[in-house]
């Protein structure tokens, strides 16, 4: 674990409005910079209200952005801002949206492929305006540097840090999370505490993130169950939006660890939605790590209204019984996943060493199986 004088960057988006009804700043940034092509990055969902950003110009819409993209999906929207030539990119969506527009608005400009910008730092510059506007809380991408999509041939996820694809402002509207099913509200709430549980017992935790770590799962503990049970509850919407902004706050000076590590192959081979993948494999991990970081567990396990006991099996049951409360369908079998397939999901996942380095404890191939295997 690091402390107070272990150096730390901290970046953020220059503009951050959050709040109901902030959803108004889009037309004012999009006036204030001059934008007249603009070019919105969404789901066919969002792509159909677009018109509630009330963009100037004209408008262009890539409205078939993929739940889990990948690299043709990217390609295409990079194809149609090139021909577009657009002076500002709008993530308009959930986390798929907002890590596509943060791409294109590094690639639409110049001759780089996505190949030569996959890892850390090696994107030139960015030259068109970049706006963040989350539908869904739970990826908190809206606040960060980096972006993934799968290549279709390796299954394999790809991430792209960037300091140059941090938005210029991001607004967080809770307002636009309303319409939300209640399935992807559960399970996108998961998604957000993951990022803030896997960030605050990290190998590479840090006080100056701690606090939004602690209060974003605090946040979820408290609002969550509101949210799923009526989706109408400003107050709990707005709580979640918040929950999952810190949890964006949490990725990247610190990122996640073993949780999402795991998670990916559900995604990447089966097709399993990410908050979905986050939270069928939270309890595990969670438990796993708690001999190594026992008194922050507890603190989790305080935030969230659970019993504070010292004691990994407790704590597994206690947030397996939080995830399936919600609805969540807590069971590999359930959702598609192949038995024959849980040791190449392993392989994989212990591959991921971005991740899984930063994990409070050393997780093996077999650990990982096993983690499979109890939870199909």
């Amino acid at each position: 674990m690091t402390n107070s004088f272990t150096p730390i960057e901290i970046l953020r988006p220059t503009t951050v409005e959050f709040g109901c009804g902030t959803i108004a700043a889009a037309a004012r940034f999009a006036e204030r910079i001059g934008a007249r092509r603009p070019l919105v990055i969404s789901d066919p969902f969002n792509a159909r209200r677009v018109d509630q950003l009330a963009l100037p110009g004209a408008v262009k819409v890539f409205g078939d952005v993929k739940p889990e993209p990948d690299l043709p999906n990217l390609e295409k929207a990079v194809a149609m801002a090139r021909e577009a030539a657009p002076d500002l990119i709008v993530g308009f969506g959930g986390g798929s949206a907002m890590d596509l527009a943060k791409l294109v608005a590094v690639l639409c400009t110049g001759e780089a492929a996505f190949a030569d910008i996959v890892g850390a730092e090696k994107v030139g510059g960015r030259s068109v305006a970049l706006m963040q506007i989350p539908t869904t809380s739970g990826t908190g991408s809206e606040a960060g540097t980096r972006a993934l999509v799968t290549d279709p041939a390796s299954r394999n996820k790809l991430a792209v840090q960037s300091r140059f694809m941090l938005a210029d402002i991001a607004i967080v509207d809770p307002d636009l999370t309303m319409t939300v099913p209640r399935d992807v509200t559960a399970a996108t709430g998961v998604d957000a505490l993951a990022h803030c549980v896997e960030a605050y017992t990290s190998r590479k935790a840090h006080p100056a993130i701690d606090l939004y770590a602690i209060d974003g799962a605090r946040l979820v503990g408290r609002y969550l169950r509101r949210a799923v049970a009526d989706g109408s509850d400003r107050e709990a919407r707005a709580g979640l939006a918040l929950a999952s902004l810190y949890g964006g706050y949490c990725l990247g000076p610190v990122n996640t660890t073993a949780g999402h590590a795991v998670a990916y192959p559900l995604g990447t081979r089966h097709h399993v939605a990410h908050g979905l993948a986050c939270a069928v494999i939270f309890p595990h991990t969670l438990a796993f790590n708690m001999p190594e970081t026992s008194v922050k567990t507890v603190a989790v396990l305080h935030a969230l209204g659970l019993p504070e006991r010292n004691v990994p099996a407790a704590a597994f049951d206690a947030t397996y019984q939080f995830c399936a409360d919600l609805g969540i369908e807590m069971r590999l079998s359930a959702l598609g996943v192949p038995r024959d397939d849980l040791g190449a999901m392993a392989d994989e996942a212990h591959a991921i060493r971005r991740l899984l380095d930063n994990n409070p404890r050393d997780l093996s191939r077999d650990e990982i199986l096993k983690m499979y295997e109890t939870a199909f």
